[in-house]
């Protein structure tokens, strides 16, 4: 199916490792140029090497969104570069483990700064040019802002936040045919998942525990498969489609674990 993104320009960040990468990969694979916020290291420039390897067409603006003004920098750089934006992937985060009893008031203010604040920061910067181009805006949530998980406060608040702003800029950019939606994964098969598993005495046991209890083929979610479903979001076949919340995660939030666990 040709999903009609080749040559639209979409800003994705964390574009360079994880989610965020497996969605640019997808972005060019549609003909589509993703503009990567993500600040520089060993493992992006490695996976934009592979973008330069096979000569695909994007942007890579090194910076970390961590105020106002670096979402402003990130927006006025992608426009300096290229025409226009037809779409935005917030994208950018990590689950930082700031909780209640293991945490504080600053610790978790700084978790929505990680995590949250630079949605909407990003959101307000490209407004303008979302306007111009009727584009779209793709939020990367977690299963954690539905399902809780303990010990993450921070990180909980912020993608729950992710929600509801999903369904509150939908309706709010209405008049200008901007469609708004969200992805939520679950378990999802990324180098900093593969990181978290090394902490643990016996990482292969923990993943077992972990999938027993994705209902669909007993297995973790694929960052290619969110991709999937990200370029479907951000094109023009899904065109009527806005304020939702998509859950890729193997029916993990939904599906009785009861009847379906190993």
């Amino acid at each position: 199916m040709n999903l009609g993104l080749t040559e639209k320009i979409i800003l994705i960040t964390g574009g360079g490792q994880g989610i965020g990468f497996a969605i640019a990969r997808a972005c060019v694979a549609e003909g589509a140029i993703p503009v990567i916020v993500n600040p520089d290291t060993p493992e992006v420039q490695a996976n934009l090497d592979l973008l330069r390897r096979d000569n695909h067409r994007f942007g890579h603006i090194p910076l970390l969104l961590n105020s106002a003004e670096s979402c402003e920098e990130a927006v006025a750089r992608t426009l300096a570069e290229f025409p226009r934006i037809d779409a935005l992937v917030n994208n950018a985060g990590a689950n930082d483990n700031v909780g209640l009893e293991r945490g504080s008031p600053a610790a978790f203010q700084a978790s929505l700064e990680r995590n949250l604040s630079h949605y909407y920061g990003m959101a307000h910067a490209a407004l303008p040019a979302l306007k111009a181009s009727r584009g779209s805006i793709l939020n990367i949530a977690s299963k954690v802002a539905m399902t809780g998980q303990g010990g993450t406060s921070g990180y909980a608040a912020a993608k729950g936040a992710q929600l509801a702003l999903t369904r509150e800029w939908a309706i709010e950019l209405l008049p200008y045919g901007i469609r708004v939606n969200a992805i939520l994964p679950a378990e999802v098969d990324t180098p900093l998942y593969a990181s978290w598993l090394k902490t643990f005495d016996d990482p292969a046991a923990k993943l077992a525990s972990i999938v027993k209890n994705i209902p669909l083929e007993h297995r973790m979610t694929t960052p290619d498969e969110i991709a999937a479903t990200a370029v479907f979001l951000l094109s023009p076949r899904s065109s009527h489609t806005t304020g939702q919340h998509l859950f890729i995660d193997g029916g993990y939030v939904h599906l009785d674990r009861a009847a379906t666990a190993k």
